[in-house]
This record gives C-alpha cells, structure tokens and sequence, in this order.
C-alpha cells in the first residue's frame, strides 16, 4: 500500500483528489493538508511514502516543503502538481529534491502512475509541462556548478547519451521515465544554446564538462 500525504489550499480541489486516489486498491491518503505549513511536522508524524503538494501552497511553498522533506524525512517523495509555467520552475523543483512533477490538468490514470512510478523510485517530469518551466528566470542566470550550468542529473544524462546510448536505456540506468530523460535533454541543449542533442555532446565535451 502507498501511503499518501495531500497539500491543497483549494477544498474542492483537494476533496476531488482525496476521491480519485482513494479509487486506487494500492494507495491510502493518510492525510489532507491545506497549509504549507503542516506538511513537515504531519510527515514527521505519519511517515508516508508519497507528498503530493500544491506548488504554490499558502504559508509555506510547495518547493519550501519539499526541501524540508528532503532533509527530515527522506524516504518520503514528493510529487508536485503545479499550474505554473514560470520561467525556471523545474529547475527549482529539481533543486528541491522533487520527484514528480505534473501539471494539474494531468488525467488521473497519469497521475495514478507517476505515484505508483516515484514510489517505486522513478523520477518523473511530465512531458506536458511547457518548454518555458525549463527556461531560466528573465534576467537570472542559471547557477553553474563546477563551471557547468548543467545540473548533476542533466550532466548524466547527456554523459549517457554521449556514450551512444538510447532514451530508453538512459532511462534504466538512471531510474527514469522517457519522457523526463526527453525533459532533461530537451533541457540541456536549451541550457547550452545547442542546435541538438550532437551539438550538446559536442560543447560540453569542449568544455570539460562531460567526458
């Protein structure tokens, strides 16, 4: 059974997806949360395996939450529904130690399974999510680590794809959907101001950055 925790401000819209879920033999919502705030200590207390978490939950943010997650209680994922595309929101998301992250016009089965796929350790980015939510905030820089403004995970899956391998076999290997090793390319040549995947292998190797 996946136990899971809810985090929606909106009543209506939390109680629609209390139903939804609770629709699923393999999943239990433990708890229903519509303030920020609440998510860290009900976590502490219940521990379940999943937070799904509004992104923009009063009081304290989606994002804020997930990073305190992260760091108290890490053996519970989050999964985030957002209806924002604001520039640099996966990134930040990433950043936070997110797992999922669908849009909230996602169809239920869709979301049923990047539960079921987080839970099972899966890092999932709906493909749904609008090209702008990869970009960098206008006017902010991406932050370069070691030199590169690749992430970690970006950086490994253009060292995959590098070596020759395919979407799906760097999928495998790195516990991911399709379609979010598709995000993170699609992310990495627009990051690198590439033509494609080739001439992002190719600038990155120039620069030390991959292998």
């Amino acid at each position: 059974m996946i136990r899971i925790l809810l985090a929606e401000d909106m009543h209506m819209v939390r109680g629609a997806l209390v139903a939804l879920l609770e629709l699923e033999p393999d999943f239990s919502v433990v708890a229903e949360i519509e303030d920020g705030r609440g998510v860290l200590s009900t976590a502490r207390e219940l521990r379940p395996d999943i937070a799904l978490l509004d992104i923009g939950l009063p009081g304290i943010s989606g994002l804020d939450a997930a990073r305190a997650l992260h760091e108290e209680v890490p053996n519970c994922r989050v999964v985030v529904l957002t209806a924002l595309d604001a520039p640099g929101t996966v990134h930040r998301a990433i950043d936070a130690h997110v797992w999922g992250f669908l849009p909230k016009n996602a169809p239920p089965a869709d979301l049923a399974s990047a539960i079921r796929q987080v839970a099972s350790g899966r890092r999932i980015i709906d493909s749904r999510i609008p090209a702008t939510a990869w970009e960098p905030e206008p006017g902010r820089a991406l932050p370069l680590r070691n030199g590169t403004p690749l992430t970690r995970r970006e950086t490994d899956v253009l060292q995959l794809a590098s070596e020759g391998n395919k979407v799906s076999e760097i999928a495998g290997t790195l516990h991911l959907s399709l379609g979010t090793v598709r995000n993170y390319l699609t992310a990495v040549v627009t990051k690198l101001q590439a033509r494609n995947r080739l001439d992002a292998v190719r600038i990155a190797k120039e620069e030390g950055w991959i292998r």
